[in-house]
């Protein structure tokens, strides 16, 4: 298939190369073009997001937030230079609103949509085992399967938004999670267990999960090189909570991690480490009360 794909960060350059490698043809723009030419093995690489869209069947954006996306898709006119029927989908993390208020847009000028944020980070988009969450028509869902089907695991959650609210649910899942893990390790240490060992001996009983296998061994060896950033951690949790806030709901640990991934974000200069930094931002919040 003829797929753009604009947004070649962290995520999206593994992204393009399983696609790339499944045989799909790949025109990519990036907003810092050096990005993008780094694939240029790879994909036909644009420095125009409306170029890079001009003849294409599917339209895959991996944008950073929504205020982004909607720039690209509406205010560059990406969509509207599409051509008919083209099938836009939204693999980045944004509010679930946004992505229905671009999905009528699209409606309006004769595409089509799609939401369609992933997890897994960025050892899921190299090894193209990403958890897909779907929103969307069926019929729209069984016509993006070859794409999705390169790059992980696609499940249709609802109608448009609802792949947006499933990520966000996942988000949570992960941001407490690290927080948990982070905060029974700092407990561990202050008793002198040595985190290494307790990992191991955490992992197949109730306490184990993916984040303390993965990031967990993060911790332990302190690589805070980013696979997720924590201002994109960050971003999910704040998109999340606004979420609930509209549906009448309270969530007190997504506030308390909020704050926490704020605080690592805003105070501590951790935005752009891996979000399993939080175990440092512990760290250093707990040295600066002694």
């Amino acid at each position: 298939m003829k797929v753009a794909f604009l947004g070649t960060g962290l995520m999206g350059a593994p992204m393009v190369r399983n696609l790339a490698n499944a045989g799909h043809e790949l025109h990519i723009w990036n907003r810092s073009y050096e990005k993008a030419a780094q694939l240029s093995e790879f994909a036909q690489v644009y420095k125009s997001s409306v170029d890079a869209v001009s003849n294409v069947e599917i339209v895959i954006t991996m944008l950073s937030d929504g205020p982004v996306t909607t720039s690209v898709l509406q205010s560059q006119g990406v969509i509207e230079a599409a051509p008919e029927k083209t099938l836009f989908i939204d693999m980045g993390s944004v509010e679930p609103d946004c992505d229905q208020r671009l999905a009528r847009l699209a409606k309006t000028q004769g595409k089509r949509f799609l939401d369609a944020p992933v997890s897994g980070g960025v050892k899921g988009a190299e090894a193209a085992t990403l958890t897909i969450f779907v929103g969307g028509e069926a019929a729209d869902m069984k016509d993006a399967l070859p794409v999705f089907e390169a790059l992980g695991r696609p499940n249709l959650i609802g109608p448009i938004g609802a792949g947006q609210s499933a990520k966000l649910a996942n988000q949570l899942i992960v941001a407490i999670t690290i927080g948990a893990v982070a905060e029974a390790f700092k407990l561990a240490e202050s008793a002198g267990c040595d985190s290494a060992i307790l990992r191991q001996a955490l992992r197949g009983g109730f306490a184990d999960s993916r984040i303390l296998d993965l990031h967990g061994e993060r911790m332990v060896n302190r690589n805070f090189v980013p696979g997720g950033r924590a201002k994109s951690q960050l971003k999910d949790v704040h998109n999340a909570l606004s979420l609930a806030a509209a549906s009448g709901l309270e969530l007190p640990l997504a506030k308390s991690v909020e704050c926490s991934f704020r605080s690592l974000v805003e105070e501590y200069d951790g935005g752009d480490l891996d979000h399993s930094a939080y175990y440092l931002w512990l760290e250093k919040k707990n040295k600066a009360r002694q």
